[in-house]
């Protein structure tokens, strides 16, 4: 519901039949018993015990936002669970206790790094935000490939092509053919400043022992889980400077009016998040036939 709101339908309603497979095949643990320990006043360690990484942050995501209120900083680390699908969700959550939040996620491997033919890393996103007051929390969420893998099996669904630079088919040339690119290999974004980026989010997001994303199995084929990783650190801005989210908030405006920026989000943080969202026919279709 987070990404469909948020005008990211590869990543919303349509997301959900890969979870509702992925429960049915055993990818997914249907009654997970997460566990969270705290090594430190301030870090949270999570076992997410193959569910959906949103059951252990749910357990977490108040005892996180008091730790960072009394210390000024906490991280929240995870193992052993499924894909985290719209990242953002996990930051915007700690931005609307305003906090500033940074969150990285592997996934099985599907992108090219450092010039390989092959898949060595996950698109492995990472998301940002900040609370900006009286408005919506700024939230960044990217992949560190040119695109999410979920935008290109959308165009091979519907038969379309896909922009040059995005991917490599399984001979390892580029291709714009979306189903050659499945069958390949993923880009990442700016080359190897990409890879880097995307590297340095594997490193922090296996940090607590989630598998690498060559060692992750896939989301949505098999009978096991990829039992990857996140991580997320928390700040509370408001011990450098009491009237911090006012001057983002002024800060955005002079951006967007002053300097014509298209601000992360398509400028959400002008407007409430909308507390309905239209979806497609077929796809209202299928939730319909899955409910029995």
């Amino acid at each position: 519901m987070y990404a469909e709101r948020n005008g990211k339908p590869n990543q919303g309603i349509t997301h959900l039949f890969d979870y509702l497979d992925a429960l049915r095949d055993g990818r997914i643990k249907g009654r997970p018993r997460p566990s969270i320990t705290r090594p430190s006043p301030v870090t949270f360690v999570a076992d997410g015990d193959g569910g959906v990484p949103h059951i252990a942050f749910d357990l977490a995501v108040d005892q996180l936002a008091a730790a960072v209120r009394n210390f000024g900083v906490a991280v929240f680390s995870q193992k052993n669970a499924y894909f985290c699908g719209a990242l953002g969700y996990f930051v915007e959550r700690m931005a609307s206790h305003g906090l500033i939040a940074l969150a990285t996620a592997n996934s099985s491997a599907l992108m090219s790094a450092g010039g390989s033919a092959s898949a060595v890393l996950g698109t492995n996103p990472m998301a940002f935000a900040a609370p900006v007051a009286e408005r919506s929390p700024l939230v960044i969420d990217q992949a560190s490939s040119q695109t999410a893998f979920m935008n290109v099996r959308e165009s091979a669904r519907l038969g379309r092509s896909i922009p040059p630079g995005w991917a490599l088919d399984h001979e390892g040339a580029p291709t714009t053919d979306a189903e050659a690119a499945l069958d390949g290999v993923l880009l990442p974004f700016g080359g190897y400043k990409g890879s880097n980026i995307a590297l340095m989010i594997e490193i922090l997001s296996a940090m607590s022992g989630g598998n690498w994303s060559l060692d992750a199995s896939p989301f949505d084929s098999g009978d096991s889980g990829p039992s990857v990783g996140m991580f997320l650190v928390c700040l509370d801005p408001n011990l450098f400077d009491a009237n911090f989210s006012t001057r983002l908030s002024l800060h955005l405006d002079r951006l967007r009016d002053d300097f014509d920026v298209r601000l992360p989000g398509g400028g959400r943080t002008s407007r409430p998040f909308p507390a309905t969202c239209d979806l497609p026919v077929q796809v209202f279709e299928r939730l319909w036939a899955r409910a029995g």
